[in-house]
């Protein structure tokens, strides 16, 4: 991977790319935990999240599934879901991030690129867990609070269209050279988002996105290995000779950071993966 200076960034989808899972779904059991959703409410989810795993969910699963989260996360007590995804970031997410994405951004930050995190997930939650990858900038799904509670509101929607426009504009922002910049998904509906860089990679894709990258010769990487992200980390600092990325939440806060999370974990994949577009700000 050649090096093609400090203007260059490299966009990383979050779930089955960075990590091994679905982020929204990995955190239902502490939220049941908590009271804040009942033994149905994970079945459902659990069988949801299978077929995302399997890629075999439909549209109309989809939107059953949207709907019935939108009916349960509305009025949530912010800080309570704030505390119950604080205290079990680490427990949930560290374990399955992918040994490939961590050499990647590796190599990304050597060779002087930015590492962008692009989710369809809140902000809340990919916030912490790019802090915990290392990664420079995050763009994610802004939503609202009314006292204290969860109104399901979107100020802005980070999924398919959305992503890519939200990649250039930071490019005009920052100075990236997207011709020169690097992106990486698993789904189909991310091809806006691999269009808009000179070098797209498809990451574990689903049947959809493997058929369009082997029609547009994009390289298909399979990401197989998730393991500890401490001892990988602790490895990769042995190995890779750069300096540590200044990440959007600075190290200092990064476990105010991780308190952050919030129900938009719940709201994101199903809840907002089927819903209208908003456009960017």
């Amino acid at each position: 991977m050649s090096s093609s200076g400090p203007n260059a960034a490299a966009f990383f989808d979050l779930d089955k790319t960075l990590i091994a899972r679905s982020s929204t779904f990995a955190f239902s059991r502490p939220l049941y935990a908590g009271g804040l959703i009942n033994r149905r409410a994970v079945l459902r989810g659990a069988y949801a999240h299978f077929l995302y795993l399997l890629g075999r969910a439909d549209h109309d699963q989809m939107e059953r599934m949207r709907g019935y989260l939108s009916s349960l996360v509305i009025g949530w007590d912010v800080q309570q879901v704030r505390d119950i995804i604080g205290e079990t970031l680490l427990q949930i997410i560290e374990p399955v991030v992918h040994r490939e994405a961590v050499a990647l951004i590796a190599e990304h930050h050597a060779a002087g690129r930015d590492v962008v995190v692009v989710s369809t997930s809140g902000t809340e939650l990919v916030e912490p867990i790019a802090a915990m990858l290392e990664a420079d900038v995050v763009i994610a799904t802004r939503m609202t609070a009314r006292d204290g509670r969860y109104t399901g509101d979107i100020d802005f929607y980070a999924y398919s269209e959305n992503k890519a426009t939200a990649i250039r504009q930071l490019a005009a922002e920052r100075g990236y050279d997207l011709a020169e910049s690097y992106a990486y998904s698993d789904s189909a509906t991310d091809v806006p988002m691999l269009e808009a860089v000179g070098h797209p990679h498809a990451v574990n894709p689903d049947r959809a996105l493997r058929r369009e990258a082997l029609e547009r010769s994009w390289p298909v990487l399979e990401f197989s290995h998730p393991a500890p992200l401490r001892r990988r980390l602790a490895d990769r600092l042995d190995h890779v000779p750069h300096a540590p990325a200044t990440t959007l939440v600075p190290a200092a806060a990064a476990a105010a950071a991780a308190a952050a999370v919030a129900a938009t974990a719940v709201l994101t994949w199903l809840v907002l993966r089927r819903r209208p577009i908003p456009t960017p700000a």
